[in-house]
């Protein structure tokens, strides 16, 4: 079946957003607001444990940085385009429209729960990946396991930033959808070293959406990318 791993996977969204919803019903807000931000240090760390393999090497027994220059270009690069399109802004105002759709508007955390999931479960390495096997090879095991994690962290996110959550369903969607419907002309272009660059920079910017969460949104991640893009197209130069 074509693009059953997408399919199962905005399931997994929508489900684990769900039981997240269940659980929401019982805590006190004191209690929701401890969660985030311990939530905040756990995406953090996971985002910087991924970028770990990016940015050090072990070279002659001797632990090395590599790959920082791609890092400040691309990061530089892209929130400058990012600034520039205002996708952040776009993100919000689709929020606005799914939370008017839903009939939702007296739940203000519905913005940044529908953000802050879409940015956490779309920007990785499995999303492409698992969405190139999919669409090349018929085989949605990647996806299938990006699932049951995606499942728990919407899960964690619903229980304290609401049913915003579960709309994340959507741009996770239509991303590796069609990632998999344009495998065949795309999968040339994902090298080993493309999918490293994005797993890289990818994990930089889910560790920043770890500190918004945990100080409060300090960093507009939406806008910083199209720094994955400009990884891609570094990196065939670097």
């Amino acid at each position: 079946m074509i693009m059953l791993g997408t399919i199962v996977n905005a399931a997994a969204v929508v489900i684990g957003g769900g039981a997240g919803m269940i659980i929401k019903k019982g805590l006190k807000e004191d209690f929701r607001d401890s969660l985030m931000k311990t939530l905040g240090v756990a995406v953090i760390f996971l985002g910087a444990a991924g970028a770990m393999p990016g940015l050090l090497e072990l070279k002659d027994g001797v632990l090395q940085t590599r790959g920082t220059m791609l890092m400040i270009l691309s990061l530089t690069l892209g929130i400058i385009a990012g600034e520039l399109l205002k996708i952040e802004d776009r993100m919000e105002t689709l929020g606005e429209k799914l939370k008017k759709l839903v009939r939702a508007e007296g739940d203000n955390l519905f913005v940044q729960g529908f953000v802050t999931n879409a940015l956490v479960i779309c920007v990785g390495a499995m999303a492409v990946v698992g969405a190139l096997q999919d669409g090349i090879n018929h085989d949605p095991s990647t996806l299938f396991a990006k699932a049951v994690l995606d499942a728990m962290i919407s899960m964690v996110f619903a229980a304290s930033l609401g049913v915003g959550v579960l709309f994340a369903a959507v741009p996770l969607f239509l991303y590796q959808g069609a990632i998999t419907l344009l495998s065949g002309f795309a999968a040339p272009f994902f090298t080993d070293t493309v999918v490293g660059n994005l797993s890289y920079i990818g994990n930089i910017l889910i560790a920043v959406v770890g500190v918004n969460l945990l100080f409060g949104k300090t960093v507009k991640v939406g806008n910083m990318l199209p720094a994955l893009i400009f990884a891609v197209i570094l990196g065939y130069f670097m």
